[in-house]
Formats: C-alpha cells, structure tokens, sequence
C-alpha cells in the first residue's frame, strides 16, 4: 500500500485534487491518504464552500500559512509543511498547478529525499514575470514524475531536457471535476436568483494582480465590459482582492453606474459557479483553469491576458486570447459569440485521476 500526501492551498488545488482523493477512496487496498491544506487561501468563501461542494474531507493536517509576499508565503509553507513529512513520511507528495505551496512543499520534498507527483505539469506561458511561470519550471525540474494534462505539456517538458521517463500524459483532472459535478450543480438556483434563466448572459472574472493591482488596466477591462453589457447582461463575482482595489480606485461607481448591465455578486461556491457559468453565451476571465472548463463545455472563452500557458485551449477550443485593450476585448466578444468549437482535448474525459494513480503506483 502507497501512502499519499496530497496537498492544497488554493481554490484550483482543490478541484484538482478532489477527484484524486476521491478515487483514492475507492481503491483503499493500494492506497492511504493524507491530505494537508496550507491554507494559502484562507478566506472562508475561497476555502471552506469549496470544500464541502467537492466532498471533499477535512483536511487531515491544516498549516494556516495565510498571505503575505511570495517570499514570505512560500517560506512559510516550508517551515510549517517540513515537520508535517517528518512525521507522516509518504511514499509520494502530490502537489498540483502552479500557486506557491506547489513549489514549496516540492521543494521541502526534494530536500528530504520524498518523491514528488506534480499534476498538471508542463505548462508553460513563456512569461516569466507570473509568479506561476517560476512555480511552474522550477516544480518541474525537480518532481520525480510529471503528470501532464495535454500533449503540448509533454513537449515542452521534453524540450527542457526532462527525461521522458519522468514524464506521463495522465490528461485533465480538472475536467474530472467539471463532469462529475455537473448534476449536482443543477440543482443550484443561482442563475434564478441572479435573474439570468432562460435569457443569454456573460460570466467575468478577474484576479490576476496584472490586471486588477493597475489602475488603467482595470478601468479599460470595465470599459469593455460596459459595452458588452449593452449587448448582454454581464455577471461579475468579485475576488476580494479585486473587490478592495475597485473601491480603492474609485472605480465602484463607474461599474455600477446608470446604464451598466454588469452586475457585481460576491464570490460563489464551487456548485454554484459552475451552473453560472455552464448557462452563459460567453466567458471573460483571467484565470487558467476556466480556460479549460469553458473549453470542455463548449462555451466562448475570452482570455484578459497576453498569454496562456494552455495553448491546447486555443487550438482545439474556443478560448481566444485578448489582452486588456479596450477595443479588442470588446471586437473580440462579439466575434466569439458566433465561435464554433473544434474538438475536444485528447483525455479530457473524467478518468484522469485513476491513471494518476495507476502512475504512483508504477513509479
């Protein structure tokens, strides 16, 4: 029996994960797990309704790291998560994406000599001033087995000089997630509530610091909504970052202003955010993940960024990428409400999770 670390410290972790944890529990005479929650995302609406909507257990070990610069974060996961390995001594970390407590455990692994899994491995913007571009490269180049989620991940890997034994294309356990909770995200009235069944309507989000620490850049991407909205109502849950930073430019009032159809909602849960988004005609964001779920669902994606490390989203789906200009982003979502979708994603079917394990288990 492999015994399994898996941990999480912010909200793609934990869609990520719960389908690993969960197929985990299905197969108890190969596997013992051990989950630890770094507690990067603390927040309660960016934590805790995430895991209850992914039925995922309490963690068995919670660090509370909390914020703080990236330097300061990612020690902090060191200090706290060092003992916790000490103690339970896996057979196999797993950690997933690309947010600070991926590399620091990865790292705190490499140091004691614990094999690393790195879900979703291989991806690459080419950007090195995200923080997740350096998360990224430097979990890759020292996790024990790359588990990647596109063929485009393999070849960058491979261009790296990363041995292919240390390489396996396991697809996306984030659409494992997107599938199995669709049903239950049915039963969600939150489009009811919003005001948007049965009606077309767009979905935003935004918490890049890129985009929403910058004054200019913000107020050009509320622009644009604003004339999207002219078209289609516009619903805009709100990261609390993002949130603070609207009310500290002076920007509240311009987004909610006469004649503005962008509606400004709280942060949603998981189940909820899924049936919201699964309805709209369009998707504007900033974030990695929705770029595949939008992808899987056939849905129109707009990408508020200069780059993807999800090339596979644009190629064979429906994500295009925009940028922050003003003119473009709006061109760009009345074009795509007329997209059509290519295909879908090699292994992008809901089974990723056990041919992770099956990987643990040959490795």
């Amino acid at each position: 029996m492999l015994k399994v670390l898996n941990v999480v410290g912010a909200r793609p972790n934990f869609i990520k994960v719960a389908p690993i944890v969960e197929a985990v529990g299905r197969r108890p005479r190969e596997f013992q797990a051990v989950l630890v929650h770094t507690g990067q995302h603390y927040d309660a609406r960016m934590s805790d309704a995430f895991f209850s909507d992914l039925n995922l257990p309490e963690p068995d070990v919670y660090l509370g790291v909390g914020s703080g610069t990236h330097a300061q974060q990612t020690a902090a996961v060191m200090m706290a998560f060092e003992p916790v390995v000490l103690r339970e001594r896996p057979d196999w970390v797993v950690v997933v994406g690309d947010v600070n407590s991926t590399l620091a455990c990865a790292l705190v692994c490499a140091k004691l000599q614990i094999k690393v899994a790195h879900v979703e491995a291989g991806l690459r913007s080419r950007d090195r001033t995200m923080p997740e571009e350096i998360n990224r490269l430097l979990t890759d180049q020292i996790a024990d087995l790359l588990l990647t989620p596109s063929p485009d991940a393999d070849e960058n890997l491979l261009a790296e000089g990363i041995p292919p034994a240390r390489i396996r294309f396991v697809g996306n356990v984030m659409i494992d997630s997107l599938y199995a909770h669709l049903e239950r995200a049915a039963q969600s009235r939150v489009r009811e509530e919003l005001g948007v069944k049965g009606i077309d309507y767009a979905v935003v989000t935004l918490h890049r610091p890129s985009n929403v620490d910058d004054a200019e850049t913000l107020a050009r991407i509320l622009d644009a909504l604003g004339e999207v909205s002219g078209r289609l109502p516009v619903i805009f849950p709100v990261h609390p970052r993002t949130r603070r930073n609207l009310q500290e430019f002076g920007l509240l009032e311009k987004i909610e202003g006469r004649g503005s159809r962008v509606r400004l909602v709280e942060p949603l849960g998981y189940l909820d955010f899924l049936r919201l988004y699964s309805g709209a005609r369009l998707v504007l964001s900033d974030s990695g993940g929705i770029q595949e779920e939008t992808t899987a669902l056939n849905i129109p994606c707009l990408t508020l960024r200069e780059n993807t490390e999800r090339p596979i989203t644009v190629t064979m789906g429906t994500n295009r990428i925009v940028g922050t200009d003003k003119g473009r982003i709006i061109s760009e979502a009345f074009a795509a409400l007329d997209v059509a979708r290519v295909s879908t994603p090699p292994l992008w079917d809901g089974q990723a999770a056990d041919r992770i394990l099956n990987a643990l288990l040959d490795g």
